[in-house]
């Protein structure tokens, strides 16, 4: 910053001022709150160092069937943001980055004309998200808490909203307590920062590019991954076998129980009808216990290879020292987020990157806090149990995607990637969801129609436009003579079958309705309910039993 800059930044929040800007700065009564901006020659002296936390993410658990739904939403407010010196602190130590937020800021709330005050505008969001860069560098450290606080709701000067708006975020619950990898993106670049979690795949990756240990540690990833996979398939092996060795015990009983024949000294009667079946059945069981073991064999050797292999990557990558993520690495994940907020909010909605009062939702239920996503994702998960399921070796598993909290203004959640481009069996994936939507539900929806898209697309590879899910929608696009991209159409058309259809609301075109409903049914107590709602959904349904009594459903 220029010298001249300096000399006027004492006085840079003060001077006249308009009534929404003096309110914006302001307490609940209007008041300006000068002493809230620190003076600048305290603003930008470096911070020290902290100490890295210990906290651990845990892996996949394939047994988890369902999200288990929180009950409790927020808890008594706390004062987070009534520091007099939180917009210091969270500015401190971080260079030129926060010196150009704190100009443009101030004259961007200052600025009474219009133009003005849009011109500052623009320039701010791009000094802000450098600044978010460079706090974001710094997460592997025990951050001040105003810090963390500008990361994860967006939130750099308090007076920029409203007393009660502060109570009301002081009540969202800080800490995961759900289980599920649902993330604020401080706690998601920590996570990145730390090594727990693997940096999001970027179209300007490129695998020749990385570091040796980068490579070594991708494929650790990719051969753990494998190995969580074969895992289950072991495991649903074995619970197959324990299924039939109960059936085979019942048989025997069941064989083993005699008539008596009276008129003959009560000895043994023949087997009876019931007997005679179930020695057919025990036949059965029989041989498929023996092919039984023989695949699980198969896969324990299987198992037993790739444990070895993942054994001697952890060796090597213990020889090469510790991989740490590297500072480039981190700016690069914060990069991300900014790109991740930009196609959560589109070309035409607010980038604004700060969180204001004007912009903000009247009610915590309508801002995406960790445990309002988690209970939005189990309706989707309800109405679309198929959505998380991925099926590796004949074995299908659910598998919850990563999902970042990005703050900003964004209309709609998109998924990022619906796995690892290292790890397709078991990578989570990763979603991101705006946390001060228009309407959250829809947000999380749409992210979930994005997931579900990709991962079809995916499965479908160069025969998208033709087979599976993909292939049917696009056939149905193309012969519309549709414009626009056909994945935007596929997500808003899913936003309607997820909020509308499940309910009876006739909203779709009759022939997307029959491809969503044969290649992503809503469950049978839905499909029941369904039925009784219409002819469209009686003649689905119908269908369904029609191709049940064929088999060919």
């Amino acid at each position: 910053m220029s010298s001249g800059s300096s000399a006027n930044s004492d006085n840079l929040f003060t001077g006249d001022m308009d009534p929404d800007v003096a309110a914006l700065l302001g307490d609940s009564d209007g008041e300006p709150v000068s002493d809230d901006i620190p003076d600048f020659g305290d603003l930008f002296e470096e911070a020290p160092d902290e100490e890295p936390g210990d906290e651990d993410s845990g892996d996949i658990d394939m047994s988890v069937r369902t999200f288990t739904r929180v009950e409790k939403l927020e808890e008594e407010s706390k004062p987070l943001f009534s520091d007099k010196k939180y917009y210091q602190t969270a500015l401190t130590g971080e260079g030129e980055s926060a010196k150009r937020v704190h100009a443009i800021l101030g004259q961007f709330l200052n600025a009474s004309d219009p133009q003005d005050r849009s011109m500052h505008r623009g320039r701010l969001i791009p000094a802000y998200w450098e600044l978010f860069r460079s706090i974001g560098t710094k997460i592997s450290s025990r951050l001040p808490q105003p810090k963390v606080l500008a990361l994860r709701f967006g939130l750099l000067l308090p007076t920029m909203v409203s007393a009660e708006q502060r109570t009301m975020l002081g009540k969202i619950i800080l800490e995961n307590g759900t289980g599920e990898p649902i993330y604020y993106v401080d706690e998601w670049l920590k996570d990145v920062a730390l090594g727990r979690i693997n940096a999001s795949a970027t179209d300007e990756t490129k695998p020749s590019q990385r570091k040796s240990g980068e490579k070594l540690g991708a494929q650790l990833e990719k051969t753990r991954g494998r190995y969580v996979a074969q895992l289950s398939v072991v495991r649903n092996a074995v619970q197959e076998m324990a299924t039939l060795e109960d059936q085979l015990k019942q048989k025997a009983s069941v064989i083993s129980d005699h008539d008596t024949m009276a008129q003959f000294e009560n000895l043994l009667a023949p087997y009876n009808e019931m007997q005679r079946s179930a020695i057919g059945e025990i036949t059965n069981v029989m041989r498929r216990l023996a092919i039984l073991n023989k695949e699980l064999s198969r896969h324990y050797r299987e198992l037993e290879s790739l444990s070895e292999h993942v054994d001697s990557l952890k060796e090597k990558e213990e020889e090469a020292g510790d991989i740490e993520v590297d500072s480039k690495a981190i700016s690069e994940e914060a990069n991300t987020i900014r790109q991740m907020a930009k196609l959560c909010v589109g070309r035409q909605g607010n980038h604004f990157p700060l969180l204001m009062k004007q912009y903000f939702r009247p009610a915590l239920f309508e801002i995406g806090t960790r445990e309002n996503v988690l209970n939005l994702l189990a309706d989707v998960e309800y109405l679309d149990p198929g959505i998380f399921l991925r099926t590796f070796k004949m074995q299908t598993n659910r598998i919850v995607p990563n999902v970042v909290l990005v703050p900003c203004f964004g209309d709609q959640g998109i998924c990022w990637e619906p796995f690892e481009r290292y790890n397709r069996a078991s990578s989570r994936g990763r979603l991101a969801i705006p946390i001060y939507p228009k309407d959250l539900r829809t947000a999380v929806v749409a992210a979930a129609g994005d997931l579900r898209w990709q991962i079809a697309k995916e499965k479908a590879q160069h025969y998208w436009m033709e087979e599976g899910l993909t292939g049917r929608y696009y056939q149905w696009f193309e012969g519309k003579k549709m414009r626009g991209d056909v994945k935007d159409a596929f997500i808003q058309d899913y936003i309607l079958w997820i909020t509308k259809e499940s309910d009876g609301t006739q909203k779709l075109d009759k022939e997307v309705r029959g491809v969503f409903w044969r290649n992503m049914p809503f469950p049978q107590e839905v499909k029941d309910k369904l039925k009784n709602r219409g002819f469209v959904y009686s003649e689905l349904y119908k269908k369904d039993q029609n191709r049940a009594m064929s088999d060919g459903y």
